[in-house]
C-alpha cells in the first residue's frame, strides 16, 4: 500500500513538471503576432505537397505582415516563422506528435487528457509563430517584424523539412 501510494505521487508529480514545461511565456527576437487589421500587406502563401510558393519572400522592419496560407496539397502542411534552430527544436516536438497520434498525415487531434495517459500531457500546437492547414483549407498569421535578420519560414510535420519545404524570409532595415 505504502509503495504504491508513492508511485501515485511519483506518477503526478511527473504529470505536473510535463505541464509546466510545455507552456512558458515564448518571446521571439524578430517580432510578434499582432491582429490582421494591423497589417501593412498581405502575402499569400501557396502550400503544395512539399513546396511553398514563393519559396522567398522580402519583408521590410517594422513591417505587419499578413500572411494567406493555401494548403493545395494532400497533406496536413504548417507555416512556421523562426530560424534553423528554432525549426530543428520545433521538428522535434512534432515528431512526439505524431508518434503519441495526435498528428496524423492529414490532421491535427485533438486528444483529452484519459486518451493520453503514458504520453506527454502539455503537448499542444500553439505557437503565435506558427498555423497548421489542413489539405484544401486556407488560414492566416499576421506578424509584424521588430528587426532586420534572416528568418525562414517552414513546414516542421516530420520529413517535410528535409524534403525542401522550408522558403528564405529576408527582413531587413
Amino acid at each position: 500500500m505504502f509503495l504504491r501510494n508513492r508511485l501515485v505521487l511519483a506518477a503526478c508529480l511527473l504529470a505536473l513538471s510535463f505541464g509546466l514545461e510545455a507552456s512558458p511565456a515564448q518571446t521571439y527576437d524578430f517580432g510578434q503576432p499582432a491582429p490582421a487589421a494591423k497589417a501593412s500587406r498581405s502575402v499569400e502563401v501557396v502550400m503544395g505537397d512539399m513546396s511553398f510558393d514563393p519559396k522567398a519572400i522580402d519583408i521590410k522592419a517594422g513591417e505587419t505582415i499578413r500572411f494567406v496560407l493555401v494548403n493545395k496539397g494532400q497533406l496536413l502542411h504548417e507555416f512556421n516563422l523562426g530560424d534553423a534552430a528554432m525549426h530543428a527544436a520545433h521538428q522535434q516536438e512534432m515528431l512526439k506528435m505524431q508518434q503519441s497520434g495526435m498528428l496524423t498525415p492529414t490532421a491535427m487531434k485533438e486528444m483529452d487528457h484519459g486518451a493520453m495517459a503514458g504520453m506527454e500531457h502539455g503537448m499542444k500546437h500553439d505557437d503565435p509563430n506558427s498555423v497548421l492547414v489542413p489539405p484544401g483549407k486556407t488560414a492566416e498569421l499576421t506578424w509584424t517584424f521588430t528587426k532586420a535578420t534572416s528568418l525562414e519560414f517552414a513546414c516542421n510535420i516530420p520529413g517535410h523539412y528535409q524534403a525542401g519545404m522550408v522558403g528564405k524570409l529576408t527582413v531587413s532595415q
